[in-house]
């Protein structure tokens, strides 16, 4: 049944990973599944097929002819894709996994939703299974019996090929481990047939970076994925001749590792048929497989985009219609016309009958507006042995080492990635040393130069059930992988109504000190806090690491552990009080907590001669120095995180003193510590008996390398005893 050509030798050679070379050998087999295959089908399958495909197209019509009602809000469906869609869905099982995107309602068809279903999110009704109104047509999340599990999925183009390597990496990971995916449909061991992912991709998305930064972990890590690019020539009004220099399975010959296929994608037959032999490929871990299928686009873009405002190939597309070629095909297996108008009429009627009953739905209830922005904590109290006797004191950087190392030990679906983590090097500060060598390669692991991928494969992760920590080595680096923070991370847990929060931890030294310069040595926090629906934490010291960074490890939200390089190693001046007793195993400091570094004399403070620094990370040891000028005046209250905020540690604090310096490493304009002082003026200002004084580095774009430059545009002790003067004498 299948048309294999012989691997070229160019396609097996010389390739330095052995795995990744032998894999190629097998993947280089490139196959074409024939338009008109002898069908291993039976009728019956034929006819729901046709049934639903009828469905999906009613729907369409549907939405059209209503569209003031249905398009106010935006959507866009599978007409004209139906085929190779359904054959995908008839393929998946309750094990597997999926990443739809967004015009796949047809194949959510075939996994049995109801339009009905479908219907509640086009109108955002309460009752929507995926989001409760929150998201859009066709944008799935989901764990159910029988159906595969699909995480939240998001609009941006290309974004799902990351998230749903993860979900691959995730089970290679269990499978490795040989510990138990537990699910709706499995709880203990490897079912005969092994759980895949499928990504369902557009052609034009093929061209996002990400894409490729998805497929290079998929070859390195040879993991059981089927990426299905669906083809129709078009991104919104650019043809493919104007945004792409090859289509998809022309891209993927320059992946040595990674098999690639083609079917017609507006034939059912040609389509199962080569899914088929995909899935068969993946389930018995051969590798990742790439299937290119050419589909006519017979809808709008979306319904805000319309096909006759630009569109000039509509006869052309239509006559590969895939309802008509299916029509013709049960004709020829000797179904008859009257069976055939009546599927038709039954998926009208199905149809209509759930259009009335969801117009007829209740729309959300609006209190319900804020519900999901996180999960609940796991840890809500301090817990452990923060000075356990006879305990030496330790750095930070073996604080935080010795954090993960418990976790790695005590749990078994965590697991530590990212650049230069595992190997020998163990982290360019030396903060994962050994690891690798003590847990091995599938759990501590290097990455590719792909902060996306490092950050956005933990949503992935997270909805198999592992536990990824994770780690960009400088926070200058953190942008590439914004698009995942923002758009997969820090909205699923909201979008997915709580179904799908994302447990990752994600590690990101920051900061400057002693001639980093212009690109290691960054603070970016006010960019991370703009991002609603993920945790920032920022340890000044040993103890607090150790106990914030187990209890970001448990929470089950995405949390950015911000750990500033310059206190890593207490080597710079003013900062050895970073260096704190090392608190045992287990202990855990909840997330949202601050703390009194410094408090201020009780005689100083009934004077009413005091005045409160609210800091976090460096500025604790700026303030600690500077307060040695003022003593017993200055209480230091330390946010250690910065989301969520302890505001009511901060007004109690602010009440108590009257006069507050909010100091920070960043520069200042527009900062978290304007907005946060801000803050305070706002709900304090019965209290305060001077403005709210700030105090952050130069408002210029860069640290220069220069250590004299440096000093002039940072913070320091000394420039913090200037305002603190200045403030108490206010």
């Amino acid at each position: 049944m299948s048309d294999f050509a012989a691997p070229a030798a160019s396609d097996t050679t010389d390739f330095a990973n052995p795995r990744v070379a032998a894999a190629a050998a097998a993947a280089a087999e490139a196959f074409t599944a024939p338009a008109t295959a002898v069908p291993a089908h039976d009728a019956n399958l034929l006819r729901r097929t046709y049934r639903l495909m009828h469905t999906a197209a009613e729907m369409a019509t549907l939405f059209e002819e209503e569209k003031a009602t249905a398009s106010r809000y935006v959507h866009a469906t599978a007409r004209g894709h139906e085929a190779v869609q359904l054959a995908a869905a008839f393929l998946l099982t309750g094990n597997d996994y999926a990443a739809p995107y967004y015009r796949d309602d047809a194949l959510l068809l075939g996994l049995g939703l109801r339009p009905y279903e479908l219907m509640l999110q086009l109108l955002a009704k309460a009752d929507d299974p995926f989001s409760g109104g929150r998201t859009y047509y066709s944008h799935p999340s989901l764990r159910r019996a029988g159906i595969p599990v699909i995480p939240h999925q998001s609009s941006a183009t290309g974004m799902q090929a990351i998230p749903a390597t993860g979900m691959a990496h995730a089970i290679s990971y269990f499978e490795k481990q040989g510990l138990a995916i537990v699910s709706l449909n499995k709880s203990a061991g490897w079912l005969a047939e092994k759980p895949l992912v499928l990504c369902s991709i557009g052609d034009g998305a093929m061209t996002e970076g990400e894409v490729a930064e998805a497929l290079q972990m998929a070859i390195l890590h040879q993991l059981p994925i089927v990426y299905l690019v669906q083809d129709n020539d078009w991104g919104i009004s650019a043809t493919g001749r104007e945004m792409r220099a090859m289509n998809a399975y022309e891209f993927a010959a320059g992946f040595p590792g990674l098999r690639r296929m083609q079917v017609d994608g507006a034939d059912f037959e040609s389509s199962h048929t080569g899914l088929a032999e995909a899935f068969a490929h993946v389930r018995a871990r051969r590798g990742p497989v790439l299937v290119h299928a050419k589909c006519p686009l017979l809808g709008h873009h979306t319904s805000g985009v319309r096909r006759e405002w630009y569109r000039n190939d509509l006869s052309t597309h239509q006559e590969q219609d895939p309802l008509p070629r299916l029509h013709q095909r049960l004709l020829a297996l000797g179904v008859s016309e009257e069976e055939l108008d009546g599927l038709r009429a039954e998926a009208c009627t199905t149809v209509r009958a759930d259009w009335a009953a969801a117009l007829a739905a209740p729309n959300p209830d609006p209190a319900t507006f804020a519900d999901h922005e996180f999960a609940p904590p796991a840890v809500t109290e301090e817990a452990g042995e923060r000075s356990p006797a006879g305990a030496e004191k330790a750095l930070m950087v073996d604080a935080a080492l010795h954090a993960v190392d418990d976790i790695l030990q005590e749990f078994p679906e965590a697991l530590f990635y990212g650049q230069d983590v595992g190997g020998e090097l163990g982290g360019v500060f030396r903060e994962a040393a050994l690891l690798a060598k003590k847990y091995g390669e599938a759990r501590v692991f290097n990455t590719p130069i792909q902060e996306a991928y490092i950050v956005g494969s933990t949503a992935g992760m997270a909805a198999v059930g592992a536990r990824p920590i994770v780690e960009i080595q400088f926070a200058d680096y953190i942008w590439p992988a914004l698009n995942q923070l923002v758009e997969e991370l820090s909205k699923s847990c909201y979008l997915t109504m709580g179904k799908f929060p994302i447990p990752a931890l994600i590690r990101l030294p920051i900061g400057a000190y002693g001639g980093g310069g212009p690109y290691h040595s960054g603070s970016i926090e006010s960019t991370l806090l703009t991002i609603r629906g993920i945790k920032v934490v920022y340890p000044s010291n040993a103890a607090d690491m150790k106990g914030l960074m187990r209890a970001a490890f448990l929470d089950p939200n995405p949390v950015i552990m911000l750990e500033h390089k310059g206190l890593y190693w207490s080597k710079v001046p003013g900062t050895e009080e970073a260096k704190t007793v090392e608190p045992a195993a287990g202990y855990v400091i909840p997330l949202g907590v601050a703390a009194i570094a410094q408090a201020a004399d009780a005689e100083q403070l009934a004077r009413g001669n005091t005045a409160l620094v609210v800091t976090y990370g460096m500025g604790v040891h700026w303030a600690k120095a500077a307060s040695r000028d003022f003593p017993g005046q200055i209480e230091i209250l330390d946010l250690r995180t910065l989301n969520p905020l302890d505001f009511d540690a901060v007004t109690a604090a602010t009440r108590r003193h009257g006069k507050v310096l909010v100091l920070t490493e960043e520069p200042l304009m527009n900062s978290f510590a304007e907005s946060l002082a801000g803050r305070i003026q706002r709900h304090c200002f019965t209290a305060l008996d001077a403005p709210v004084f700030t105090l952050g580095a130069a408002n210029l774009p860069a640290i220069a390398l220069n250590v004299e430059l440096e000093k002039q545009m940072l913070p320091s002790a000394a420039k913090v005893a200037v305002a603190l003067g200045e403030l108490l004498g206010y």
